[in-house]
């Protein structure tokens, strides 16, 4: 009976709702001990990697999750060195830096980018957080098949098929790529933030 009640939707509810709740406690003993073993194993595999099933359950459900294909991409940390050959840089002193910028982009856009460029047939619908340590950060992208005749006929999902959403993570319009722009924001304060920073 006890594997039984596991099964019912609204326990499934439930056990979402203590990953949840176990995700915003990441300083607790449990989650630190896993995080850590976690991060040593990703450590071990390449920069990108196919998973057959998403690392949070939960988090996924809320970002349009329905069986679809995941990555999980590291990412450098740090800033962004100016790519000068040898370090020479002409110009003013002024506009001589070289390793103290910093990148305008997040990290999340970064990994989608490369999610999508490595796998250009598919179509970038979401990506997470997932894990870091002293020198990456590793996120989780949620891709689509819009080829696929599942896809296609889901209309929770198939205005991705459409041709304009062609890596929609190379033009800042997932959701990560519309907080760096600045579009979060709503109201007055935010007037000058759409269409863009550069265009107002």
């Amino acid at each position: 009976m006890g594997e039984l009640l596991l099964l019912r939707p609204a326990n499934v509810l439930w056990a979402y709702k203590y990953l949840s709740e176990l995700w915003g406690r990441k300083q607790s003993d449990v989650m630190h001990f896993v995080q850590r073993v976690r991060c040593w194993e990703y450590r071990q595999q390449s920069a990108i990697v196919r998973l057959t099933r998403p690392t949070r359950p939960d988090k996924v459900h809320r970002l349009g999750y329905k069986a679809k294909q995941y990555n999980r991409v590291r990412v450098r940390r740090g800033g962004r060195k100016r790519p000068v050959p040898k370090g020479i840089v002409y110009g003013k002193p002024k506009h001589q830096g070289i390793t103290q910028l910093k990148f305008q982009r997040n990290k999340r856009t970064v990994a989608e980018e490369r999610a999508g460029r490595k796998l250009g047939g598919l179509r970038v619908l979401n990506s997470y957080w997932v894990n870091e340590d002293s020198t990456y950060k590793y996120f989780e992208i949620i891709l689509v098949d819009v080829a696929h005749k599942a896809i296609k006929t889901d209309p929770r999902i198939n205005w991705l098929c459409n041709p304009v959403h062609k890596h929609r993570e190379l033009r800042g319009l997932t959701s990560a790529g519309k907080k760096f722009r600045g579009l979060r924001g709503k109201g007055h304060t935010h007037h000058k933030n759409k269409p863009s920073r550069r265009a107002t």
